[in-house]
């Protein structure tokens, strides 16, 4: 389902095969333990890189797995939801940089898994990020309005992406501020977060100054992922 390969001090976790990356729990928990790996061999110098193979980055949660046993769609999902937000928490406490390798669609929560990263790079030659949410009749999250608040600063992109579900690429999302950089294709994507990684990595910040200025910018997330998981035990 993924991969952890180290690069020096870049750590590079893949999403691997070729189909959508729908994230189940399968997925999501082998994320986690990748996560956990990058964590307990962190140094001053260290880097994430996450990327994935194939078409789609992650075409969003496995809905085909939540409806499978139609007694339990509600509790799969918020186990989904559960899962996704451990592993936002994750990467925003996560003591080094993180950097997403956009490779192909990222669609809803696929996008907000994406856009947890500390900088966006993506492809120019296929795939889009995408909300998908209105157009298949499913109410957003409160936290993944959250992300998209941190992340994208003008309140019309984020409508466009919310309230048109608008399917926006690389280019044109380089020029309404939502990623940092377009590339032309997967291979050259990856080659500039990786060139990213290695110069951040140079600076040699300390890891725990790092991760505690980020999630000092971050707390409004973080308070609506501890909201959510709340919620979801009432």
């Amino acid at each position: 389902m993924c991969s952890l390969q180290k690069r020096g001090n870049i750590f590079i976790l893949t999403l691997t095969g070729t189909d959508e990356h729908r994230l189940n729990p399968t997925l999501l928990n082998a994320i986690c333990s990748a996560l956990r790996c990058v964590r307990s061999e962190a140094s001053s110098s260290s880097a994430l890189i996450t990327t994935a193979h194939g078409k789609f980055f992650s075409n969003g949660y496995d809905l085909a797995w939540a409806q499978a046993q139609a007694q339990s769609y509600e509790d799969r999902k918020v186990l989904m939801d559960y899962l996704l937000r451990s592993v936002v928490t994750d990467l925003i406490s996560l003591p080094m940089p993180t950097i997403c390798a956009v490779s192909g669609h990222a669609s809803a929560a696929g996008c907000i898994l994406a856009m947890s990263h500390d900088y966006v790079l993506m492809r120019n030659d296929r795939g889009f990020l995408y909300m998908s949410e209105l157009d298949i009749k499913l109410i957003i999250p409160p936290w993944f309005v959250a992300i998209l608040n941190a992340k994208i600063g003008s309140p019309a992109v984020r409508r466009a992406l919310i309230m048109k579900a608008a399917k926006v690429t690389a280019k044109r999302a380089v020029e309404l501020g939502i990623i940092d950089s377009a590339h032309e294709n997967a291979e050259e994507t990856l080659k500039a977060a990786v060139e990213l990684g290695e110069g951040l990595a140079k600076r040699e910040w300390e890891g725990d100054v790092y991760a505690q200025n980020r999630m000092q910018l971050l707390a409004a997330v973080l308070d609506s992922t501890e909201d959510s998981r709340i919620g979801s035990r009432l």
